[in-house]
């Protein structure tokens, strides 16, 4: 479709994926244009293609919420102790292996945190395996998806240390056990938080990208048979990224709620 704003001035055309990609270029009323166009300095062609790009990737995220949501219901629906059908066999087989994951980095009270570190390993996951449909682009190949994942996991870790450790203990924490060497220690600690930021979202973005550009080469040169071994080579690493995903984030809330001793 051509996207114009105020003055008919058309901005581009930007190809639609879904369905629900155009319900969300109605929403944003090319708000996501002029933020290209103004506040990063992209030409109009720029803009237009990065925009569809962002609204390819969070029309993607939208179906993969819902039928992650679909999923829960269903299990939550159909939850049996007689006769468990394969939808809950599936359900607990995640739950444990998660759970076994999350007790051995976590350890005591690893329960509170099950929830968040599940929901985003199958997130992840799902993002990851869209890129194996022909002619769709995994959402995780875009560093503001990563980003946009790495962030809320930054706040939630840091929102479990300050509620397992209150503000000043928090602060300590940051601060070292050495109190005469604190003033260089907790500027580091500070930067190497900030940087975890950054080490999530950049590590899924440059494996998710690069696995989709290897993956699309060897389609282009060799459209048959070869591409298989990278179509299972992509869902290998679309599986070992979402598993580092969450294992970095069960560290990071380990490290959070310790206790000095």
């Amino acid at each position: 479709m051509l996207k114009s704003i105020e003055g008919g001035k058309t901005l581009g055309f930007m190809p639609e994926s879904f369905a629900i990609t155009h319900f969300i270029d109605l929403l944003l009323k090319n708000t996501e244009l002029k933020a290209f166009q103004s506040l990063v300095g992209l030409t109009a062609a720029e803009a237009t293609e990065k925009a569809s790009k962002m609204n390819s990737a969070l029309a993607l995220e939208l179906v993969v919420a819902g039928i992650l949501i679909a999923f829960f219901i269903i299990v939550r629906m159909t939850l049996s102790v007689e006769k468990p059908g394969a939808v809950q066999h599936v359900a607990e087989m995640i739950h444990e292996a998660i759970g076994d994951q999350a007790e051995q980095v976590i350890g005591h009270g690893y329960q509170r945190f099950q929830a968040y570190v599940t929901c985003i390993f199958l997130f992840v996951l799902l993002c990851n395996l869209t890129g194996l449909i022909p002619g769709i682009e995994a959402p995780t190949t875009l560093m503001i998806v990563t980003l946009g994942l790495a962030v809320p996991t930054f706040f939630y870790y840091n929102f479990h240390g300050v509620r397992e450790q209150g503000v000043v203990g928090y602060i300590k924490h940051f601060a070292g056990p050495v109190w005469w060497i604190s003033w260089l220690i907790f500027p580091i600690e500070i930067v190497s938080h900030v940087a975890r930021v950054m080490s999530l979202s950049v590590r899924l973005y440059a494996n998710m990208f690069a696995g989709d550009l290897v993956t699309l080469v060897f389609f282009s040169l060799i459209p048959v048979g070869i591409p298989v071994i990278f179509l299972g080579l992509h869902l290998f690493v679309s599986l070992i990224q979402a598993f580092v995903f969450t294992l970095l984030t069960m560290i990071y809330l380990s490290l959070a709620v310790a206790h000095e001793h």
